[in-house]
């Protein structure tokens, strides 16, 4: 189920706000945002790690994000955390609609203590992931670090979006996932801002996006 909602922001631009509802025998998941908000987030994905790790995307994304899941757990967190970038993706397409008047791009370096990370993105309509960080362990805690990139891969294939991450540094490895999430909340943040000097604007040379 997909709703969309929306209210004044300025100068005739609606505030983008979408709630998305995405139900399989694998998974239950609602999430709704606000690409204008202030980082106000409600966060219950039943994998501690993740919800971490979406706490940096509306902490530095500015996005006002709600996010429930239940999954099948007994098997593993993998269809959890792929579904939930799969419908966050979902919901954030949902709420930049048209595309019209957006800076389109976006960039970020993010330090946490040893590791350096970049992330890059572009709203393009286009989805493709191009990931690059060298985890020096398989877990976090009970977290799957394998998982990181098929949430990422979740995301770029329904947000329409291509993705650049790269850890440029880095040891631990808590550190290498949580700084590409800061990044990519930074990146995403720059992409989706509304430029005033393209109201109403598609941000192409083909007219579309």
């Amino acid at each position: 189920m997909l709703v969309s909602l929306s209210r004044p922001l300025f100068s005739g631009i609606s505030m983008r706000i979408a709630e998305v509802v995405r139900n399989t025998r694998e998974t239950q998941i609602r999430v709704k945002i606000n690409l204008d908000g202030t980082g106000q987030k409600k966060l219950s994905t039943g994998v501690s790690f993740l919800d971490h790790m979406l706490d940096q995307i509306a902490c530095h994304g500015s996005l006002d994000l709600e996010i429930n899941a239940l999954g099948d757990y007994h098997i593993d967190d993998h269809h959890t955390v792929e579904d939930v970038g799969i419908t966050l993706g979902q919901a954030v397409a949902m709420a930049i609609a048209d595309r019209k008047g957006i800076r389109r791009y976006g960039h970020a370096y993010v330090v946490l203590d040893e590791s350096l990370s970049r992330v890059v993105i572009d709203v393009s309509g286009r989805p493709g992931l191009d990931f690059h960080i060298p985890f020096t362990r398989e877990r976090i805690g009970n977290f799957d670090v394998d998982l990181t990139i098929e949430f990422f891969r979740g995301f770029v294939n329904h947000a329409g979006t291509t993705l650049h991450i790269d850890n440029l540094r880095g040891i631990n490895t808590h550190h290498q996932v949580e700084s590409a999430f800061k990044a990519f909340g930074r990146a995403l943040r720059m992409a989706i801002e509304i430029d005033e000097r393209l109201v109403g604007q598609i941000p192409s040379t083909k007219g579309s996006l």
